[in-house]
Parts: structure tokens; sequence; C-alpha cells
């Protein structure tokens, strides 16, 4: 069999698509001859017959609709192979790595991440979950093209669009304690309970304590979701981030422990990317649309506390 060329290709899927060579013909702007010469040298060339001729309208054959189905996947293929040529050419990237820390509120985030890239459909997102040291060490190696997750704002090795703050609140379910809470509750009176902590994804472990109490028995999950369900029910205490928890501290489901002895931190979130690498188009424009979404979030949360003081 001689090589299949990819015009007759195109010409047989307009048909069976279509329904007719006349419609066929019109689809990609060519005679109607020339798509049924076309049609028939790839049945000559396969030796098969594709289409059933003998009604109004031409229909496919058993065996052109097996080889329709694999003539389709085979031209998507192409496809798909011209878009990654054009965006090597253009310059733009296939896919863009981004990573999503333990401490990022998901929901706004990924809305956010699903209306740009539909704007650009021929790059791939490709999305992971990273956990404390995990995100900027991606970062770092070049595993990832940014990040979201906390921020030092002094850190000279990264660029960063801030996005909010969060408060790291440590808190209990009711009836956990056994002994009455107060604002001095310290470190030592909490050490003969299990603490919840984050699974660090980092390969190298940080030096940073975050929050540890030394000697206390400890629990590992893999996020704050999961460290948020072990509290409810009892089974730990820990640190989680206040956009987590409002509902429950509202509620009473769970109990703020914060104090002079136990205070928390606040915690900077941001979008990280590493200053030294590069980054193209695509990525250069996510960077643009993150600081204006970011400005358009503050002037939103600005007309809803203008808002509630009228109202008041």
């Amino acid at each position: 069999m001689d090589r299949i060329k990819l015009h007759d290709l195109r010409c047989f899927d307009a048909v069976a698509t279509k329904g007719s060579f006349q419609a066929a013909g019109a689809a990609l702007n060519r005679s109607h001859p020339s798509v049924f010469a076309a049609v028939a040298r790839l049945e000559q060339q396969l030796g098969l017959t594709l289409f059933d001729r003998s009604g109004y309208r031409v229909g496919l054959t058993d065996a052109g609709r097996t080889f329709h189905e694999r003539a389709q996947m085979t031209l998507r293929e192409l496809d798909l192979l011209q878009t990654y040529a054009d965006q090597l050419v253009r310059g733009e990237e296939l896919v863009l790595r981004v990573i999503i820390g333990d401490l990022c509120p998901r929901p706004p985030v990924l809305q956010m991440l699903s209306r740009f890239f539909a704007r650009y459909p021929k790059t791939r997102l490709h999305l992971e979950y990273e956990a404390i040291g995990g995100p900027l060490e991606r970062l770092i190696e070049g595993d990832a093209d940014l990040v979201f997750h906390r921020a030092d704002p002094s850190d000279p090795l990264f660029e960063q669009v801030k996005l909010s703050t969060t408060a790291m609140v440590p808190v209990v379910a009711p009836g956990f304690l056994s002994f009455a809470r107060t604002r001095e509750i310290t470190p030592e009176r909490m050490r003969p309970f299990t603490q919840c902590v984050i699974r660090d994804t980092a390969r190298q472990s940080s030096s940073e304590s975050f929050f540890l109490i030394d000697g206390a028995h400890r629990c590992t999950v893999p996020d704050q979701v999961m460290k948020k369900e072990l509290i409810l029910h009892g089974l730990a205490w820990g640190h989680l981030p206040a956009w987590l928890i409002e509902d429950e501290l509202e509620d009473g489901r769970l109990i703020s422990i914060a104090g002079p002895n136990l205070p928390g931190r606040e915690e900077n979130l941001a979008a990280i990317r590493h200053r030294q690498h590069s980054h193209g188009p695509v990525a250069e424009a996510l960077w643009l649309y993150l600081e204006g979404w970011r400005l358009a979030r503050r002037v939103g949360r600005a007309d809803k506390l203008v808002r509630a003081k009228r109202g008041r």
C-alpha cells in the first residue's frame, strides 16, 4: 500500500462527517470532483470500500465506519501537533506549571485560574499541591513556574503579588482540654495533648518549627482540611488558617486558645515566581492578570465594607 495522503484523509473525513461529496467540497473549499477523486484514491490505496454509494446519500460501510474512527484520532493528533508547532514559533508555553500551597484558599484561586486559562486554551495547566516548604522548594528547583503560598515579602529571590493575609489560630474542639481554658495557656500545658501538624512535602526539611511543641505527641496529615477534621473530632489540637474556620469559630464547634503564650501568627499569602528564571509570554500574561485580579479583589472588599457601614 502506498503512503496515505493527508489531503485524501481529510476529504474522506469531510464526506463521512457532512454526508455528501458536495457538502464536503464546500466545507473544504474544494470542487466536488476533486473530493470524489481523493476518496476513490484512498479506497484504492487501502483496498477497502469506505462508502456505500447505492443510496441517495452516501453512507459509511462497516469497514469505513471503523476506519473513520481511527482516521479522526489521527487527524486530531496532527492538528494538535500543528498547534504545538505554532506555539513554539510564537514562543508560547505548551505547559504552565502551577503549585497551590497548603495555606492558600483554593476556591478563589482555582476560579481565577479557570478564567485565565479559558483565554489560553492551547497552553495546558499542570496543577499540583505542596505543603509547608514544598512550594518554594519546587520553585527554586525549577519544577514550577508559579506558586500560591505564604511569602516573606523581604526575600529578594522571589517576585510576589501579595493576595491577602491570614491569621494562624491555635484551636481545640469543645471539651478537648482537661482544664479550664484561659488566655494564659502555655505550650507546657499543651504538651500532654496530641498536636496535629501538616506533613512537609519539601525534600530538604526546613529549620522553622511551625508552632511545634517539644516533647508533645504529634499526628501528621497531608493538608489543612484533614487537619481541621481531626481537630473538630477532638483527636488533636493545632493551628489553622482563619479563613478555613470562620464558621466553626462563630458557632462554637472550634475554640481559639490564642493568647500571649500561644499567639499564632499572621501569614502573607501571595503568588510567587522566581526572579532569576525566564518567563514565557503566557506566564507573563498570567502575572499581569494576577496583578489586576488582586486589585479587583481589593476594590471589591472596600466596596463591601462601605456598604456595610452605610447599612448601620
